[in-house]
């Protein structure tokens, strides 16, 4: 027997559709699908969701110098005029940023080499690429995901039986996060 179902696709068309389907369920927090899908994704969800909770403090603050563009009021940088040439004017400015371990560094590119990139687009734009930004689903699951379930040893995700489809009388399910 094997290990993994099939699902009735070659192998990159399962990979492919198991990615999504982590991807929406990680970003959304349910999905409708399958129950063999489903059964399929909670391996791979649970798997991550695991992995971002062991890491999720495994991380150390620290200052470093950057330097930045100045602005003017319209947002534009500001130029001045050094050996007839026109040069952009910087700032140094002290930011504190997150440097992981390599262990959580490592989760997270883990993590990464399955999940899709998620760009978000506002309701009032819809159709635009301008207002548009893309989430980081390994951030999310660090920092939104893991500090809910620190104290749950597995079990982050739950099927819930919706019936048969209409089309094909497949077995439909509501896979969530606990």
């Amino acid at each position: 027997m094997a290990g993994y179902r099939k699902l009735g696709r070659t192998s990159s068309q399962r990979k492919a559709l198991l990615r999504n389907q982590v991807t929406n369920l990680l970003y959304h927090g349910k999905i409708v699908t399958t129950e063999a899908k489903a059964k399929e994704i909670r391996k791979i969800a649970e798997h991550m969701i695991a992995l971002a909770v062991k890491e999720k403090d495994n991380y150390e603050t620290v200052t470093v110098k950057a330097k930045v563009a100045r602005k003017d009021k319209d947002g534009k940088r500001v130029k001045e005029v050094v050996d007839g040439k026109k040069v952009t004017v910087y700032d140094e400015v002290e930011k504190t940023i997150k440097k992981d371990s390599a262990s959580r560094l490592h989760a997270r590119k883990q993590m990464m080499k399955y999940l899709y990139s998620v760009t978000e687009v506002p309701q009032e734009n819809a159709g635009r690429k301008r207002n548009t930004k893309s989430i980081n689903l390994s951030d999310k699951l660090f920092e939104e995901i893991a500090p809910k379930y620190a104290n749950r040893n597995g079990g982050y995700t739950r099927i819930v039986k919706i019936g048969p489809r209409k089309g094909d009388a497949a077995m439909e399910v509501l896979i969530e996060l606990v």
